[in-house]
């Protein structure tokens, strides 16, 4: 029975770890690529 019981804690903290990475992208996606990250996305860019 411990089985169950920890397969349901695990599943509810993948569940919060999921929404927890779910809320940070949907924040980070709003914002604007700082100009130094567009930068060294250029140069990287160039040397390939």
């Amino acid at each position: 029975m411990n089985n169950r019981r920890d397969d349901r804690k695990r599943a509810a903290l993948e569940k919060q770890i999921d929404e927890n990475l779910r809320r940070v992208y949907e924040q980070d996606a709003s914002q604007e690529v700082p100009d130094r990250f567009l930068a060294l996305l250029d140069q990287l860019r160039k040397q390939e």
